[in-house]
């Protein structure tokens, strides 16, 4: 059995579409070009705008014209993840899939499900001849995962709908009706190289077997930040004269790094006693974390020495500096239970000839302690000898318990299962927050199948509440609030 074999068949054929389509964030032209393309061939109106997300239109079901116009929107990038020693490009290789107990995953790659659900859902809505719906518009934004440049570049007055669905949450059942913003910071420590010392000799140190994962989603679950591991090694042994090289941790700002290496000289007569200090700090950290991290490794292996290394006083400044930055859980929300308010991931570490970049990823509902938390980054970076640069600001989705798509999509729910749907806030960053701001008006929920581990290689989607979530959608779109 194949993906394309699973019920409902329009979406699960729509998203095996999309897994033949290379989308990573940043690089959608050819998913755009195919949606594009795909509208066409079922005669639906489509139309991309000038920073490239794709809308789509389709009249009323004949007699539900008083229907409120709704929006579906969803996004059309993925996050692009392998696992170690898995050769996949992203940007000319389709997601292979498999099926496996009940879910579909990828073959050591991420998924895409998030939001290739969203996206096929929709499609599916707009080539039937038999689902109801009032005036439907469909959004599909671009460049979600790396910073929602999509939403951001959205006009205002683009869209028409009186209600928004976003397809792009992940647990069947839930509703969400808020979000937290977010905050991009880049900090840069100056570096000074120096010649090699004498009798120096040089190693590699990796770090991984991590499960990684979504730095919104999964922030709370303790799952271990490689580039602090790899610090926190680096650090046991930073008085016995070692002398960075160069670092490499993490790949993208949404993501909990699942990996980091870092090159390093340090005196010959030391060696054993450095990789013996590893063994213990290893052997701590493993206990720590084993289980949540169960399959937590390193790796020591020989390189070849480098005619420079950076000097003794910027190396300590780089571990001490990673040392004592924040990552993680930074407060629980005082209003919702189990909630995450305020975090942040320190997702990239980077060396380059002149700086240590260090990229991070801050979310809070609430927008002064996210404030609060970007300036205490900024002083950590000026007493550190540095700087942090702040951009791609976007605001929270504030809850709107009396909204009237809220009480339609609640009842609808209760309907067909019997049962209360939860409402819910999530700390990951959805795009209502930017759409609200420019459409005021417009009342949002956001809601989707149950997925597990998104922007990981362990990434699956629930084919079971896969179903649910389409059932779902189609009797909600039926039922929306006439227009008075």
């Amino acid at each position: 059995m194949t993906i394309r074999d699973l019920e409902p068949k329009a979406l699960w054929e729509n998203f095996y579409l999309l897994t033949r389509c290379p989308r990573p964030s940043k690089h959608e032209e050819v998913v755009r070009e195919f949606l594009v393309k795909w509208a066409a061939e079922h005669k639906i109106d489509c139309r991309v705008d000038k920073v490239g997300n794709v809308i789509m239109s389709k009249p009323a079901t004949k007699g539900l014209e008083n229907l409120a116009p709704v929006v579906l929107q969803a996004h059309m990038d993925m996050v692009p993840q392998a696992r170690a020693g898995k050769q996949h490009d992203f940007l000319k290789d389709p997601i292979e899939t498999k099926i496996v107990d009940g879910w579909v995953y990828a073959c050591d790659t991420t998924l895409g499900a998030d939001n290739g659900m969203g996206v096929a859902a929709a499609m599916a809505v707009l080539e039937s001849s038999t689902i109801k719906h009032g005036p439907l518009e469909v959004l599909i934004t671009t460049d979600e995962e790396t910073g929602m440049t999509g939403a951001f570049g959205l006009k205002a007055g683009e869209l028409k709908g009186r209600y928004l669905l976003n397809l792009d949450s992940e647990t069947e059942g839930e509703l969400y009706v808020g979000c937290a913003g977010g905050i991009d910071a880049t900090i840069q420590l100056p570096i000074n190289m120096e010649p090699t010392p004498k009798d120096y000799c040089a190693v590699k140190l990796t770090i991984g077997g991590l499960k990684g994962g979504h730095s919104g989603m999964e922030i709370n679950t303790g799952r271990a930040n490689a580039n602090k591991i790899m610090f926190r090694m680096l650090r046991w042994v930073a008085e016995c004269g070692i002398r960075l090289i160069s670092v490499e941790g993490g790949n993208m700002r949404n993501a909990i790094p699942r990996d980091a290496e870092v090159v390093f000289a340090m005196p010959k007569a030391h060696k054993d006693c450095i990789l013996q200090e590893f063994e213990k700090v290893y052997g701590w950290v493993k206990k720590e974390l084993s289980s949540v991290e169960p399959d937590f490794c390193y790796n020591v292996e020989n390189v070849r020495i480098t005619r420079n290394v950076i000097c003794d006083a910027d190396t300590q400044k780089i571990i001490n500096f990673m040392m004592v930055c924040p990552n993680g859980v930074q407060r629980m929300s005082n209003d919702m239970e189990d909630l995450v308010e305020t975090s942040l991931n320190l997702a990239i570490a980077k060396t380059t000839p002149k700086f240590f970049t260090l990229k991070a990823l801050l979310r809070s509902s609430v927008d002064t302690a996210k404030d609060a938390l970007a300036e205490r980054l900024v002083c950590i970076a000026e007493m550190c000898g540095g700087k942090c640069f702040l951009s791609g600001a976007y605001p929270g989705w504030k809850p709107n318990m009396q909204s009237g798509l809220l009480k339609s999509m609640r009842e609808t729910y209760q309907r067909m299962y019997n049962k209360e749907p939860k409402v819910m806030a999530i700390h990951a960053g959805l795009e209502c927050g930017l759409l609200g701001g420019k459409y005021p008006e417009m009342e949002m929920i956001s809601f989707g199948p149950t997925l597990n581990s998104p922007h990981s290689p362990d990434e699956r989607v629930n084919i079971d509440s896969t179903k649910l979530f389409f059932e779902y959608l189609v009797e909600a779109l039926a039922s929306m609030p006439v227009i008075k």
